[in-house]
């Protein structure tokens, strides 16, 4: 049954594996950054991170890193840097928490659509992300109902985060299925490469932080999930798993 009651389709096909920030959800800009924010002034510490240089932080995976070195940045030794950021990711995951709970995280445009139609087509959905179980399970609970993703490994469980593959190979290990099987749908240069570290074939769906980086390697890269490209090619993938191939140019 899909948790709204409803049945599903009797036979699965197919398996997609979503990451969460930025992909699913529009979380980074006035989400994340607003709770890394917080924790700073929490802190009684002087960093804001603006939209623009949030942005470029990015590039860094995991929101631990991600304070770690800027700290190291603004001259805080390694060790200094680890400890503190220890200090304020565990706030900020506490607050970022307290905004899921309070719906102000949405799914981006069309992701409902999207997951419901996936769901009615009997595609096996699935969630491998770097972000903390402590959010993640919550938020995915929220807005897509409990029990609509297989799996949904997060940076608690592989503390090898993406780019590296870790989290792709484990979600494939707990479904029991090969690469050829599965496709990875992301947002960004280190999700793509993550899964096809995974063998892995990778959609990628950008957003405003990611628009613009490489996404050679891609089967197909599209602006957002309301283009009817993406929908129907996720549909082709529920009807024959194993036969997509990359053709031409990744947009």
């Amino acid at each position: 049954m899909r948790p709204d009651g409803s049945p599903r389709s009797a036979r699965p096909q197919g398996v997609v594996v979503f990451d969460v920030d930025g992909t699913l959800v529009d979380s980074e800009r006035d989400g994340h950054r607003i709770a890394f924010d917080a924790a700073f002034a929490a802190a009684g510490l002087p960093y804001r991170w603006s939209v623009e240089a949030y942005g470029r932080l990015l590039t860094i995976t995991g929101g631990r890193r991600r304070i770690a070195t800027f700290l190291e940045r603004q001259g805080y030794g390694s060790d200094e840097a680890a400890a503190l950021a220890d200090v304020l990711h565990a706030d900020k995951t506490a607050r970022f928490r307290a905004m899921v709970e309070q719906g102000r995280v949405p799914a981006r445009p069309g992701v409902p659509e999207l997951i419901a139609e996936l769901m009615d087509a009997g595609v096996t959905l699935a969630v491998a992300t770097t972000g903390t179980r402590e959010w993640v399970e919550p938020l995915l609970e929220r807005l897509f109902g409990a029990g609509t993703f297989a799996e949904v490994v997060t940076g608690t469980e592989v503390p090898a985060l993406k780019p590296d593959p870790s989290v792709y190979r484990e979600v494939l290990e707990r479904l029991g299925v090969s690469p050829a099987e599965a496709l990875a749908v992301e947002d960004s240069a280190n999700g793509l490469t993550a899964a096809l570290g995974a063998g892995l074939r990778c959609v990628v769906v950008t957003n405003d932080y990611t628009r613009g980086q490489d996404f050679t390697g891609a089967l197909r890269a599209y602006d957002d999930f309301n283009d009817p490209r993406a929908s129907a090619l996720l549909r082709r993938h529920a009807a024959m798993p194993t036969a997509l191939t990359a053709r031409g140019p990744w947009r």
